[in-house]
């Protein structure tokens, strides 16, 4: 189902025992509504004129996205990590495959692979900086986890199973630390709430008071982080 509402195309209309209405825009530029089965059209509508805007920026954050061209892997070339840009340098001698100090330097003959070398490594050091980070959380909070996994995954930033496993797409090592933390957080709290109730988000608040500015610049930001 297709519908069309202020220009905006809202893709599916999601009807659920869920408590409360979500929006979600998705790749495609196109919104997804979930909400609580009672709910009616007419309060839809409400709900997406009253976040008209925001719909529209994410939209356009989305469009943006899609005209970014995938990297090249040449010299000059800016790549994120932990919230900040640094430069790729091509060198001729250089035994590891790629090696950062205030930038990247990536061996000439691993161009061709240039971008599993980069997911790799980017991978090893989400596993190092994100398992560090969910240990101190979670010396602070009490709140005991079993493992960590590092994933690939595109459109979840982490997740946690009822066996109380955390996982996190590597992808999360391009942000800030302040948003890293806030994505640990939010996993590890749904170790003893899993939803997203009044409770849920007071437990997050109570670790990270500014919590909503981090899951804000996901919201905007998100798409960034990617090779």
């Amino acid at each position: 189902m297709e519908l069309h509402m202020e220009n905006v195309k809202i893709e599916q209309i999601i009807r659920s025992k869920r408590k409360t209405i979500a929006l979600e825009v998705t790749d495609r530029a196109t919104l997804i509504v979930k909400v609580p089965y009672l709910v009616s059209n007419k309060t839809i509508d409400e709900i997406i004129q009253r976040h008209i805007r925001w719909i529209r920026k994410r939209i356009s954050n989305v469009k943006n996205a899609e005209k970014f061209s995938e990297k090249e892997f040449v010299s000059g070339e800016s790549f994120l990590y932990l919230g900040r840009t640094y430069r790729l340098f091509l060198v001729k001698e250089q035994k590891e495959a790629l090696k950062f100090d205030n930038g990247f330097y990536l061996s000439w003959n691993q161009k061709p692979f240039a971008r599993d070398v980069f997911i790799l490594w980017y991978k090893n050091a989400a596993r190092n900086f994100i398992l560090d980070r969910v240990n101190y959380y979670s010396n602070l909070t009490g709140i005991e986890y079993n493992n960590v996994k590092i994933t690939s995954a595109r459109k979840r930033w982490g997740s946690c199973s009822r066996e109380g496993n955390l996982s996190f797409t590597y992808r999360l090592i391009m942000a800030p630390i302040s948003v890293i933390d806030y994505v640990v957080v939010h996993e590890l709290c749904h170790i003893e709430v899993h939803n997203h109730s009044k409770a849920f988000w007071e437990k997050v608040r109570v670790i990270i008071p500014e919590y909503k500015k981090q899951k804000e610049w996901l919201k905007e930001h998100g798409h960034l982080l990617n090779l």
